[in-house]
């Protein structure tokens, strides 16, 4: 039985498509460690899968009030970019301690692959010290270059050549930790250090990494000019539980009228919650809809309760927005991979990073209605946009058309073959020495 390491980091979104590839690798006899925040240890083990810790520390500085202000002023990849510079200075040795949990766990494992978010700096360097395949996990398409749209979260540009260029920005923003990064190689791996910005994600002496796009094709067609070691898998789900049951007062809001719709930023953090929540009921209002409101990293929650609208933690995604009759969310990789799958139509209110880009795959797929980013969101414009959500019939018709594609996918499976296929050919590579 080999081992598999996987290494991941950030919020729900980030973690969930990796336990759901755990458990198909368990299928496929592989012992799997998943080694991620600390917080979510409960959560991984619950399906039987054994987690590494890593601190959680970063995603504490999040939740302060600097953390939430810098997030939400953020807007686009450049946005994500000056806001990682800011916070460079307070999470260095938070960086140095999750190499560290990394390495410890690695140590432990003693993997025969590593598979990896490119937020765990440390994963590719570890492979390369331990002479196994590295696996990169990417969950937006913005690591390898192509002509044919720019890095997720740049701007679009009509310049010749800007496509391509625009992924330069990546390795560039990585290189603010190459600092550190040597001095993990360095101190705990017996590396020698690394000179370029691009040696942060994929190393020369680990040949071409293979990048498993944790998409779908219909959402994001593969560049024909990719190269061969880039695939677009499909997404990565977890299998419904059977045993789920909704809370009594949320299956009671949704038998008591027409389906709601959905509003929840997920791991978006805000500087006044209160102000937001009123906002999101103000525009429900507007809207002549009930609402199904969550709560999230936002802490949204109303003093006085609304007949109309219900207030939820946690519930499954893919339990809950199928019975939704619009989705309405900050646009991150793993929610709107869920409001594609659920088959209902989408209006994304980016905050940062990535989540433009999938506010304009919404519309470009014609499953979503008009974005409301949120530094320009109003009541009256996110009003508007959940009325052409709900009363547009050719956006629900294309919403449900879509997913009916995507279930006929199985990205684990895909996955898995490419994964195995890279720990043959590293195999091969060793016995040629």
């Amino acid at each position: 039985m080999k081992n598999a390491l996987l290494l991941t980091f950030g919020s729900r979104g980030d973690v969930e498509p990796f336990i759901a590839l755990a458990l198909g690798l368990s299928k496929r006899d592989w012992r799997v460690t998943l080694c991620t925040a600390s917080r979510y240890r409960d959560w991984i083990e619950g399906f039987g899968v054994a987690s590494a810790p890593m601190t959680s520390e970063l995603l504490e500085i999040m939740e302060t009030q600097e953390g939430r202000a810098m997030l939400e002023g953020s807007a686009g990849m450049i946005g994500a970019i000056r806001t990682g510079l800011k916070l460079a200075g307070l999470i260095k040795p938070i960086n140095a301690q999750m190499m560290h949990d990394a390495w410890s766990a690695a140590k432990t494992v003693r993997p025969d692959v590593v598979i990896y978010h490119p937020k765990v700096l440390a994963a590719p360097h570890i492979a390369e010290a331990l002479g196994v395949p590295a696996v990169m996990a990417a969950f937006q398409p913005m690591i390898v270059p192509t002509n044919a749209f720019p890095a997720a979260g740049m701007p679009r540009l009509p310049i010749p050549g800007y496509n391509r260029l625009s992924y330069k920005a990546i390795p560039a923003a990585y290189g603010t930790y190459k600092k550190a990064v040597n001095s993990f190689r360095t101190n705990e791996l017996g590396l020698g250090p690394i000179r370029r910005n691009a040696d942060m994600l994929a190393l020369p002496a680990l040949r071409d990494i293979p990048v498993l796009h944790a998409l779908s094709g219909h959402v994001v067609p593969a560049p024909a000019d990719w190269p061969p070691h880039a695939h677009m898998v499909g997404y990565w789900r977890l299998p419904p539980d059977p045993s789920y049951r909704a809370p009594e007062d949320l299956a009671a809001f949704l038998e008591s009228g027409t389906p709601p719709v959905y509003v929840g930023f997920g791991s978006m953090t805000v500087k006044d919650p209160e102000g937001l929540t009123k906002l999101i009921l103000e525009a429900l209002d507007r809207a002549e809809v009930r609402g199904v409101v969550s709560a999230g990293w936002a802490g949204l929650n109303a003093s006085e309760r609304n007949a109309n609208v219900h207030f939820v933690g946690n519930v499954p995604h893919a339990w809950l927005f199928p019975r939704m009759a619009a989705v309405v969310h900050h646009g991150g990789a793993g929610t709107t991979a869920s409001s594609f799958l659920a088959g209902v139509p989408t209006v994304v209110c980016p905050f940062i990073a990535d989540q433009p880009f999938w506010a304009q795959r919404s519309v470009d797929l014609r499953v979503g209605a008009p974005p409301v980013p949120r530094k320009k969101m109003t009541a009256e414009r996110l009003a508007a946009s959940i009325r052409v959500a709900v009363g547009n019939p050719t956006i629900k018709e294309n919403a449900t058309a879509l997913a009916a594609r995507l279930s006929q996918e199985d990205g684990v499976a895909t996955a898995i073959r490419h994964i195995e296929q890279a720990c043959m050919a590293g195999e091969a590579m060793t016995n040629e020495f």
